[in-house]
């Protein structure tokens, strides 16, 4: 039997700084790691929020991450300073062009540049895409998204199995390694995953099926796992 490398602190914070570097929607430069046991922490500051989340992202993609805290900074460039009503018109017209946003019933309120969502939508990827598209914008310094979801009562055991049957077609081993419960709508993920990065496409997956209100991402990532 193989024996399991557990990564240091220093080797987190190694491969961090490369992944940062390699994602090239971010500035390795402009950014500060610190690593300790398994917890990283982000510093610095980054031209757009979408930077900061993107930086967040590639963080979360290294195996021994378990946990982020984000102290990124946004510092919007002066030349793309707008004004909370410029960005409120910047919002309305990217939910306007956007596929899958139903503008017509999202509101959004700007406030020094941070951007709050209300509103109902039919289908929870609709709240998240909506979020995604606000997160984009080079003015906004960030994103708060309370949109809720109002889909009609789905049966709990027929939510369920459409999740767990979506699991089968992308991994059998997903499949049998995750547990699903389901209750008002609101569906809760429990198990293990091997990294972040199949956590998220998990929630992704989840997060389409139709019925669902409300996603509790509970996997947890064991790289060593």
């Amino acid at each position: 039997m193989g024996t399991t490398t557990i990564k240091t602190d220093a080797d987190i914070k190694r491969d961090v700084l490369q992944e940062l570097k390699w994602d090239q929607r971010v500035d390795e430069t402009e950014i500060g790691v610190h690593a300790k046991t398994g917890i990283v922490t982000l510093t610095g500051s980054v031209p757009s929020y979408a930077k900061k989340m993107a930086a967040v992202d590639a963080a979360h993609r290294v195996p021994g991450v378990l946990d982020i805290v984000n102290e990124l900074e946004v510092r919007i460039l002066a030349v793309w300073e707008r004004s909370d009503a410029d960005i409120a018109h910047m919002v309305r017209n990217a939910l306007i062009w956007d596929a899958f946003a139903p503008d017509e019933a999202i509101k959004s309120t700007v406030s020094k540049g941070w951007v709050t969502l209300e509103g109902e939508v039919a289908h929870l990827y609709e709240s998240a895409d909506a979020a995604r598209v606000v997160e984009s914008l080079h003015s906004v310094r960030g994103v708060t998204n309370h949109l809720t979801v109002k889909s009609a009562p789905v049966d709990p055991s027929r939510l369920r199995g459409s999740i767990e049957a979506a699991l089968k077609r992308q991994s059998e081993r997903e499949a049998q390694h995750i547990d699903i419960k389901v209750k008002d709508g609101v569906v809760t993920l429990c198990g293990t995953v091997h990294s972040w990065t199949e956590k998220d496409a998990i929630g992704q997956l989840a997060r389409h099926a139709p019925g669902v209100r409300s996603l509790q991402n509970e996997l947890i990532v064991d790289a060593f796992g």
